[in-house]
């Protein structure tokens, strides 16, 4: 019998798989060393993960009961600090204890009322969307837990029910700091304004510059490789999928008063600051340009 979630839910199982291979490969010291979450080591992140796991089965048995944290004069970080640095432990347990928190938290959230709310951290929310943030949380902490080691964590499509999630709570996002809620919309453009030649960066047009100055908007650089003829035709041959690379750099606005000749120019050195070397065409440039 299939439910309502159960694709988030095959994506989340695969998310828990994924970290879970992870952290058997960690040695005794890395469970014990820093993570990329501040003030908290490696086991500190996967008690934190083990007790929301064991939230999520605990309101999932009291549907529809208004959210009951007692957070004290705190805020919701302090209060989780509090609660990871309360049962802090040897990392075999610590990693036991997430283990069987995951497994029954897969089983509480396909057994439940889809239409039911469940109270969560801020506002009751229903299975499916709950499902969604133990998938966003378990992506984020396992970013925490490999980047001090150097490990490899590819994105993978899992992360379109992270982009929902962002994209559905805006509203409410809005409503928590005080906005009226308004459309929120991404405009994608190729500043070149045609497919490259090349296979490097060309000149770019003015269009993009031209709408970011006029909107008064930040643009967000992106870099992309491996889109090449030369990369994809040998992986279709092998009936394979080509890699091609998405690299995105930190928002920005353009200065007021530039003229569109700069201002372009400041756009694709942006993009090209992304590229490795043999890719940035005309718009080379040294590798310390801010990203």
């Amino acid at each position: 019998m299939t439910t309502p979630i159960d694709d988030v839910l095959e994506d989340l199982v695969d998310e828990y798989e994924r970290l879970e291979s992870i952290l058997e490969s960690l040695s005794d010291a890395q469970w014990r060393s820093p993570s990329d979450a501040a003030g908290w080591t490696v086991t500190d992140v996967m008690i934190h993960l083990a007790q929301t796991e064991e939230a999520v089965v605990a309101t999932t048995s009291r549907p529809n009961e208004p959210n009951r944290l007692d957070r004290g004069a705190g805020t919701l970080d302090d209060w989780v600090d509090a609660q990871v640095a309360a049962e802090r432990d040897e990392p075999a347990v610590v990693f036991a204890r997430w283990k069987a928190a995951r497994r029954a938290s897969v089983d509480a959230l396909r057994a439940a009322d889809p239409d039911a709310r469940y109270a969560w951290a801020h506002t009751p929310l229903k299975p499916r969307t709950l499902a969604t943030t133990r998938l966003a949380e378990h992506w984020a902490h396992a970013l925490d837990v490999t980047v001090p080691f150097d490990i490899p964590l590819p994105d993978t499509d899992r992360l379109r029910h992270v982009a929902w999630l962002g994209h559905s709570t805006l509203p409410y996002g809005f409503a928590f700091h005080g906005q009226e809620a308004h459309p929120v919309r991404a405009v994608l453009i190729a500043p070149e304004g045609r497919e490259s030649r090349t296979g490097a960066l060309e000149t770019g047009q003015g269009g993009a510059a031209f709408l970011a100055q006029r909107a008064n908007v930040s643009i967000v650089p992106v870099a992309l490789t491996g889109t090449a003829w030369n990369s994809i035709l040998p992986a279709w041959r092998r009936l394979k999928r080509p890699c091609v690379t998405l690299t995105f750099g930190q928002p920005y606005q353009l200065p007021g008063g530039l003229r569109r000749e700069a201002a372009i120019e400041i756009v694709m050195r942006r993009i090209a600051a992304l590229l490795p070397a043999q890719y940035q065409g005309v718009y080379a440039v040294a590798r310390s340009v801010d990203q």
